[in-house]
This record gives structure tokens, C-alpha cells and sequence, in this order.
């Protein structure tokens, strides 16, 4: 008698997956279309990237930006939502001009973070250098650690 092991079984595909797969790009392909989203990858990427660390009194967002000035960009708090929003526009207005290759991207973004502890709203602080824009926020004083002496008797 011979045994079978699950594993030794050839996986059973589903034939209608492939079609699903098919027809998900298809519905994603025309609200690209509907949206007036004609020129827009497919599939955009969160933007702008950012890294979200902390150290003991302060919670640190850095943005990738680059080509943006201070200006074109607005940062807020709300709650525990701090919102980063800007434009870029890298069109020259006077030149009549014909792109061959066009990857860099222009027009606006808006991103909401929600912040992972209570922060101390006035003591908020932004620098962008080199397309790195740094948000420092210091950590509301009831959240920062506290050292404990321990005294002898």
C-alpha cells in the first residue's frame, strides 16, 4: 500500500484565479480612467517616504522631498494627526517644450500620520535640508521616561 504525504501532492489551482487577477486590473485600469487619472502610474507609491523614530524625549519624522522649498510645504497638527502637505510644479510656464522621457513627479501631496504618543504640541520644530525635510516633536512630559533613585536606609 502506498502512502501519500500531503506535501507530496501536487497543489490544486484554481484555474479562475488567473481571471480574477485579469479582471482586478482591468477595474483598476478604468478608475484610472474615470478619475481623469490617465498619466498617473497604476499603482502609486505612498508619497512622500518617511522613517518615524524616537529617542527619549522626542518622536523624529524625516521626508524625502527633494526639489521642494519650505515654502511649498505646510505641516499641522491635529490631535494625534500630524498632516504633511505640499506642491511642486517643475513646468517652465514660458517654454513651449516636448517631454521624451517624463518620471519626475509634479502636483500636490497630502499625507496623515497619526503620531504614536502624545506629543507636546508647542514644542514642535521642522528643517529641510538637502530634499530631507526633519519634523521634531518633543514627547508630551507625562510620556517621557522618568529615573527613579533608589536610596539606601
Amino acid at each position: 500500500m502506498a502512502l501519500i504525504r500531503f506535501a507530496d501532492q501536487p497543489q490544486f489551482r484554481n484555474p479562475w484565479a488567473e481571471f480574477e487577477r485579469i479582471r482586478q486590473g482591468l477595474d483598476e485600469i478604468s478608475r484610472s480612467f474615470l478619475s481623469g487619472a490617465v498619466n498617473r502610474p497604476i499603482n502609486p507609491t505612498v508619497y512622500p517616504p518617511l522613517n518615524i523614530f524616537e529617542d527619549e524625549e522626542h518622536l523624529i519624522i524625516k521626508a524625502e522631498l527633494p526639489g521642494f522649498k519650505a515654502e511649498d510645504i505646510d505641516i499641522s497638527l491635529e490631535g494625534d494627526t500630524l498632516t504633511l502637505q505640499g506642491k511642486r510644479d517643475l513646468r517652465p510656464e514660458e517654454e513651449k517644450i516636448s517631454y521624451h522621457r517624463r518620471e519626475i513627479a509634479t502636483g500636490s501631496f497630502s499625507r496623515a500620520i497619526t503620531l504614536p504618543t502624545k506629543i507636546d504640541p508647542d514644542s514642535i520644530s521642522a528643517t529641510l535640508k538637502n530634499g530631507i525635510l526633519t519634523v521634531t516633536l518633543s514627547k508630551a512630559p507625562e510620556v517621557r521616561p522618568r529615573k527613579i533613585s533608589v536610596v539606601t536606609e
